[in-house]
């Protein structure tokens, strides 16, 4: 399988050029096999990848702009989708190509593995042992008179502990009420620390959605122009061979 990398070599966009860039190079690093595709000088080239990008993922205007990536036919994704499999380290996965062994996904993978299946198995050894674990009464095992004799050891026990059980009591109390008033001082600090962290949080939060949001908007903006930029380029090459053509046949006319 052949990963196919559609691109624009004589984009005019640095942004474009970029991610390019980027996508290229990280394939490269991980020795991936892939073709480069150049949609700016082939005009098949480009006409493929706009029909072959799935409808939900083009952008607004309907054309969808370079880097874009397959495997052989089938769609893999743009840049955003290569970049965030990228930071989730799943390009491998993101590609459609097995992991080899070693790489970090590979390890991901397996560890995912051995605790899906140890988890199973632990479920499994505790219904196994849970017959195990339920005790036979003394009465069962050794007969009745070993059972009358323990009975009469524990009401003796019995009758020993009465004495300090109420001091115990008493005693638990104290130490339950302390213990109560602990915990709530505790509470009551951690709930304070607790609402300053949710406060700073939301205020970065906001702050790196309004980051975002200029960036998409710089994006765009570059995006709309690399488009002017390509329509402006065939509107070109169609008046260069118009003009051609015009000349051709002035020339024959002539003759």
């Amino acid at each position: 399988m052949v990963i196919k990398v559609f691109l624009a070599s004589s984009s005019g966009s640095t942004a474009i050029k970029k991610k390019q860039q980027d996508v290229v190079g990280f394939l490269e690093a991980l020795k991936v096999e892939y073709a480069q595709l150049d949609i700016a000088c082939n005009e098949e080239n480009r006409m493929w990848m706009r029909q072959n990008v799935p409808q939900e993922k083009k952008p607004a205007n309907g054309i969808p702009l370079p880097p874009q990536i397959f495997n052989e036919e089938s769609y893999c994704g743009d840049y955003d989708t290569f970049f965030d499999a990228k930071e989730d380290n799943s390009v491998y996965a993101f590609l459609g190509l097995p992991p080899p062994p070693g790489s970090k996904e590979a390890e991901l993978a397996d560890k995912a593995h051995i605790l899906e299946n140890g988890t199973h198995a632990e479920e499994t050894n505790g219904e196994e042992n849970l017959d195990d674990s339920i005790e036979v009464p003394v009465e069962e095992r050794n007969g009745d008179a070993h059972g009358e004799e323990e009975q009469a050891a524990e009401e003796e026990e019995e009758e020993e502990g009465e004495g300090g059980e109420e001091e115990e009591v008493a005693e638990g109390e104290t130490a339950e009420d302390d213990a109560l008033e602990g915990e709530t001082a505790g509470d009551a600090a951690e709930e304070a620390v607790e609402e300053t962290d949710e406060q700073a949080h939301a205020d970065e939060e906001e702050q790196e959605e309004a980051d975002e949001d200029r960036e998409e908007e710089d994006l765009q903006s570059e995006e709309e122009e690399e488009l002017r930029q390509l329509e402006e380029e065939e509107e070109a090459e169609v008046q260069e061979e118009e003009e051609d053509d015009e000349e051709e046949t002035q020339g024959e006319e002539a003759e």
